[in-house]
């Protein structure tokens, strides 16, 4: 890739609308409107169905996919065509990030893409080994900004104690701290592990995770330079969080994470998917059919973030490395 292209690419973003029932097409247009409007040199590529992604060409370039049907199988193909689109043009270094509209996962599933989200389909699709769910929010009800890594995401909770071991813990931390570094400037950051279980088991009153898992976790992850706090209890690691003494928490499981992340930042939060390679990020909500019938009312806000997250990250990544990768 030329120098000029690399260029180009730093600025240029993919933005997938999501389920065309939903808000998805509407939010991602005001969304990208906001962000030209700040950010001239910002270019979008707008992929969906034919008959959304080319309203308001004079702003966009348009990835049509396929025309929508109006069944609820055709709005999971077009959502699923417009990802993969995305994924290709991200590959193939076209673009420097994708932006996706929230998708309606039954109707996905009935289309043939079943996978549990986003994130889990974006890893299939790129090959990833270590994919991460971090929930990010420039700055929320209180002021600060939060950010929450979701060490396992869209699974039952009888499941987590399965899943969560040393090894993941490390490798989840490994990826925040990498993206900490790498995507928000940040020299060295300061994370928190939030607990399992009630009070971080009380030295095993409550449970031994604490001390089989969390334990080595945090000796290999300080061995490697990596600056990680002891587990702490989820009643009180996010308000220190957002009292600034940690940059980004690490979440056991996902609904533990994202019940304080949304009520300290509801409507403006950012989801970002880490290990790809290549910038994604996506709204905090989802496809509200309920206000899709009704033009204007849906907030953009969350997904306006997503866009200027994504374009900040993907000039980050194209300033650390060199102009013609």
């Amino acid at each position: 890739m030329t120098a000029s292209a690399a260029s180009a690419r730093r600025s240029r973003l993919a933005i997938t609308l999501g389920d065309p029932r939903g808000i998805g097409p509407e939010v991602a247009r005001r969304a990208c409107a906001a962000v030209l409007e700040q950010e001239p040199e910002l270019t979008v590529v707008m992929i969906g169905p034919e008959e959304l992604a080319g309203v308001g060409p004079e702003l966009w370039d348009v990835h049509p996919v396929e025309g929508w049907d109006s069944t609820e199988e055709g709005a999971g193909r077009v959502a699923g065509l417009a990802i993969e689109a995305a994924t290709r043009l991200a590959l193939d270094r076209n673009v420097g990030g994708i932006v996706t509209a929230p998708i309606h996962k039954p109707a996905l599933h009935r289309a043939g893409w079943r996978y549990p989200g986003h994130t889990e389909l974006l890893q299939e699709l790129c090959g990833s080994h270590h994919v991460g769910m971090l929930m990010c929010a420039s700055r929320t009800h209180g002021g600060r900004a939060l950010r929450v890594l979701l060490a396992t995401t869209h699974v039952a909770f009888r499941d987590v104690p399965s899943l969560l071991d040393r090894d993941l813990l490390v490798g989840q931390t490994t990826l925040l701290d990498d993206a900490l570094r790498r995507d928000f400037g940040l020299e060295a950051p300061r994370i928190a592990l939030c607990a399992l279980n009630p009070h971080a088991s009380d030295e095993g009153l409550f449970g031994d995770e604490e001390a089989r898992f969390y334990a080595p976790a945090v000796d290999l992850l300080r061995s490697r330079g990596i600056d990680a706090s002891d587990p702490l209890p989820a009643d009180t690691v996010f308000t220190r969080a957002l009292r600034g003494e940690f940059d980004a928490v690490v979440a056991p499981y996902h609904d533990v994470g994202m019940a304080a992340f949304k009520t300290a930042s509801f409507g403006s939060g950012v989801n970002v998917t880490l290990g790809l390679p290549f910038v994604r990020t996506s709204p905090d909500h989802g496809t509200a059919f309920d206000l899709a019938s009704h033009p204007g009312r849906a907030d953009a806000t969350s997904m306006t973030e997503a866009v200027r997250l994504a374009l900040t990250m993907a000039r980050a990544r194209f300033d650390s490395d060199s102009p013609d990768v």
